[in-house]
């Protein structure tokens, strides 16, 4: 077992240590010669040979069996360790198979749901639960943020859906999921949280941000790839999927970052996953689906549902039962409804439906808009014992586009 690039010797040096205390195999380490300095332009690795040759010394000491170098390394580092290695006698270690038990990581148990926000609190008593999806401002000012948030509080929701809408710039989820609890008293946030261009590191760092400042509810999603942006030198990067930080979440929840390391008490989060019962490889999204609840789901979220035998029909090929929130979109207009039906993955418009938008709108723009309404509402009422809540969203920004919508359907 061994360690390779990366980092400089001290570093390889402090894991090395660890690994030793857990395996009896033998160990290898070839660190790089420090990190790289920017000089001209190009990138140059200055530590010295002596300072390696040291190291390797001390990497014996430490259990290594196999010392040497990677990036940075050169001829003279080479000769430097050879010399140290001849005068070195390595630490005795005696081979034997691996213990077939697992490591201890240190976990906690994880709180019960109902303990870890007031979202968890509905779901485990099934308390239907009303949430409205809004997007954060462009800039920011949250004025009007604020009013929205109220007006839905009042209306009836629940729950306020930060959606991440990662083809512009916006405020972030966390910041403003962290301003409607300053500013709203009495109503909850929901974080959409996508892994798509964010490294694992910089996600445990705003996740463990949320549970300090009391955020709790988030919903963990992969991330749509990416389409035209104002940055032509844009790439999409995708460090961990919504399964495995699903996993990590459920660690933190046990007090534990992804190596094991005790991170204190638990972190109460309340994890949501999406469901595609739309998919056309229904195999592939049962098993995602799956995964995503053996790695710790409390419950899904579903497409906007304009097909509910579609819903039913996925729900009845799967064994893994958690709350499920539906997903309501009302229409606006006949082009919007064909919008979603031929460019929208993931969305499914049955034609009747496309075709009841064509019909009101050729009786005015205002009958289209009452129609997608009246559609919503059929769907939701077809829902409404088979479903935990719904989630209202709008493809308008503001409060006003979904407000009547609420009224209507809030639990």
């Amino acid at each position: 077992m061994g360690l390779n690039c990366s980092v400089g010797p001290a570093v390889v040096l402090e894991a090395l240590e660890g690994m030793a205390r857990v395996t009896s195999l033998p160990l290898a380490a070839q660190p790089n010669a420090g990190l790289p300095t920017a000089v001209r332009e190009r990138k140059m690795y200055l530590t010295r040979p002596d300072y390696m040759a040291r190291y390797a010394r001390r990497l014996i000491d430490a259990g290594a069996r196999i010392v040497g170098g990677c990036c940075g390394t050169t001829p003279e580092h080479i000769r430097s360790i050879s010399e140290e290695v001849a005068a070195s006698r390595p630490r005795t270690v005696s081979v034997r198979a691996a213990p077939e038990t697992a490591i201890d990581a240190g976990g906690k148990p994880t709180p019960p749901l109902a303990t870890r926000s007031g979202l968890g609190q509905r779901l485990a008593r099934g308390d239907f639960v009303t949430s409205v999806r809004v997007l954060p401002p462009r800039g920011w000012d949250t004025a009007a943020l604020v009013r929205d948030c109220r007006s839905l509080a009042a209306a009836g929701a629940d729950l306020i859906a930060v959606h991440e809408d990662r083809g512009a710039a916006r405020l972030g989820v966390f910041a403003t999921a962290s301003l409607i609890a300053d500013s709203c008293p009495g109503i909850e946030s929901l974080v959409h949280y996508t892994c798509r261009d964010r490294k694992l590191s910089r996600m445990l760092s705003d996740l463990l941000g949320a549970a300090a400042t009391g955020l709790h509810n988030v919903l963990l999603l992969t991330g749509d790839p990416p389409g035209p942006a104002p940055y032509p030198d844009y790439r999409s990067v995708v460090d961990v999927d919504s399964i495995g930080l699903t996993n990590v979440v459920a660690g933190l929840n046990a007090g534990v970052d992804p190596s094991g390391n005790d991170l204190g008490d638990p972190a109460g989060f309340v994890v949501g996953v999406a469901l595609n019962q739309a998919a056309r490889d229904r195999a592939r999204e049962l098993g995602r689906f799956r995964w995503k609840v053996d790695a710790g789901a409390d419950f899904a979220v579903s497409q906007p549902v304009f097909d509910v035998g579609r819903l039913r029909e996925f729900l009845a090929e799967t064994e893994q039962r958690i709350p499920l929130i539906a997903g309501i979109l009302p229409l606006e207009s006949a082009r919007q409804a064909e919008f979603l039906q031929n460019e929208v993955p993931g969305v499914h418009l049955p034609d009747r439906v496309v075709e009841r938008m064509r019909r009101a709108e050729e009786r005015g723009a205002g009958r289209a808009s009452a129609e997608g309404m009246a559609i919503a509402r059929e769907v939701a009422g077809e829902l409404r014992g088979e479903v935990a809540g719904f989630q209202i969203s709008a493809v308008r920004e503001g409060a006003e586009a979904v407000l009547g919508v609420v009224e209507g359907l809030g639990g």
